[in-house]
């Protein structure tokens, strides 16, 4: 998983307790066949505080955000398919 600078900063200066969060949604992403299409059942197998869906519904392939803790924070994030090496790459981090 790749960080813009801004997105990388973001993250350096949130709590602890939300960087443990991040690490995890990061580990759920990074472990997944395809962190876009999850099947019907999308979240099923998230931990509860995590939920993940495009970031514009009429771009369905396109950004996707991962809200965490209801809300509290959440990470943009990219996808790329490639063969050899798939790409995520966090475009922005926000906590509140």
């Amino acid at each position: 998983m790749d960080w813009t600078v801004e997105a990388r900063n973001e993250f350096e200066h949130m709590p602890a307790d939300a960087k443990q969060l991040v690490l995890a949604a990061r580990a759920e992403l990074i472990t997944a066949t395809d962190p876009y299409h999850r099947g019907i059942d999308a979240d099923a197998s998230l931990p509860h505080w995590i939920t993940i869906r495009p970031l514009a519904s009429t771009n369905p392939g396109g950004p996707h955000i991962a809200d965490l803790a209801g809300g509290r924070g959440w990470l943009i994030f990219t996808f790329i398919r490639r063969h050899a090496e798939p790409q995520i790459t966090v475009t922005d981090a926000f906590w509140a």
